[in-house]
């Protein structure tokens, strides 16, 4: 079974893909202040549940959201639609390092992503990019909430490099070229509703779609679940860093 759509299956209750809540999103966006007319990009957007809360909070901002899941971005455009901002949001199916700089944002998004530029520091260099002077960027990442097990690397298959402590995920994105303005650290129970979503979204998919497809969603929830349960819950943690850009 596809990736891909085993993650669009396990974000259907649950499309704020990262363990933030719904209350946090808004927070976060709010404490932007983001100028009349803005321009947004979110890179990695999903099902562009950030950006349609933008868009929501943002009455005259407009948006661009890029990512390359097929399912993702359909539901994307069905939310948008639902919501009546479809006339505000263009949604591309490509991959997010290779989103063209054509234009200069407001506000560049990529919170869960940073997989897809290989890495923190090179996230925050890219996002850079898109930005004028005084630009902001959403980025969230994760990090050692403590020192990981074997167990929980293994379970992960991560490197002890793979992340940073909080101090140093701080320091690895102002290291682009920005301040940090603000942030929100993700608390146990976010991170117990977003995986619990996640898994038991996927685990009730499949008891309600018999045959090979469902037996491959129910392993992957069953084995994401004990990756969790056994080795990183409270071992991984997960913080949004509200970033200007310094000139």
């Amino acid at each position: 079974m596809d990736r891909q759509l085993i993650s669009h299956l396990a974000h259907r209750d649950h499309p704020i893909a990262a363990p933030v809540s719904g209350a946090h999103v808004t927070r976060l966006l709010r404490r932007a202040r983001l100028p009349e007319g803005a321009r947004i990009l979110d890179l990695g957007c999903g099902e562009a549940a950030w950006t349609l809360r933008a868009l929501a909070l943002y009455e005259d901002a407009t948006a661009d959201g890029v990512d390359i899941s097929t399912e993702a971005l359909k539901a994307a455009e069905e939310h948008a639609d639902a919501q009546g901002v479809w006339e505000r949001v263009r949604l591309h199916e490509r991959p997010a390092a290779g989103f063209p700089v054509a234009e200069r944002y407001d506000l560049v998004l990529c919170v869960g992503a940073t997989h897809a530029f290989g890495g923190l520091a090179a996230t925050a260099a890219h996002v850079r990019r898109y930005l004028g002077p005084n630009g902001l960027a959403l980025i969230g990442e994760g990090f050692w909430e403590r020192e990981p097990t074997p167990e929980a690397l293994a379970r992960l298959g991560a490197e002890p490099s793979e992340f940073l402590d909080l101090p140093g995920t701080v320091a690895a994105a102002e290291s682009a070229g920005f301040d940090t303005v603000y942030a929100y650290t993700s608390d146990l129970s976010e991170w117990d509703d977003y995986e619990w979503s996640w898994t038991g979204t996927l685990l009730r998919w499949a008891n309600e779609h018999p045959g090979p497809d469902a037996d491959a969603a129910r392993a992957a929830a069953r084995e994401h679940r004990d990756s969790w349960l056994h080795g990183y819950r409270g071992v991984l943690g997960f913080v949004t860093l509200l970033l200007q850009r310094t000139d």
